[in-house]
């Protein structure tokens, strides 16, 4: 990635939260993450996703806002349960966020990786 690639900032607790169950739960929400995580977090009232999804309303790719966040295949409910805080500690950190935060099934990063 170069350094024009955009960064957004760590997600407040309260939204991560709310994604983090919808994800684990919601048939329907994890449908549209999967086609357009930009329109999902604009459904949430997370306001840099509405006014990203408010100029363009497709898909983010590699390289622009919440691009770390598209997946091929979306982790199943059970994953994204058991990798709850592994997930919660990623959105809600301190860092460049130009990492892709794998939704993947297999990819989310296990707690035990993070404790060290």
């Amino acid at each position: 990635m170069t350094s024009t690639t955009p960064i957004h900032p760590p997600f407040p607790t309260a939204v991560a939260v709310q994604l983090l169950d919808l994800l684990s739960n919601d048939d329907r929400f994890r449908s549209v993450f999967h086609n357009n995580p930009v329109q999902a977090l604009a459904e949430l009232g997370y306001e840099p996703a509405m006014r990203v999804y408010a100029n363009d309303q497709t898909a983010p790719q590699p390289g622009q806002f919440f691009g770390c966040m598209a997946t091929r295949e979306l982790a199943s409910k059970e994953e994204m349960a058991a990798s709850r805080d592994a997930l919660m500690l990623q959105l809600t950190g301190f860092g460049n966020h130009t990492v892709i935060f794998s939704f993947e099934p297999g990819r989310i990063a296990p707690p035990a990786r993070l404790s060290a």
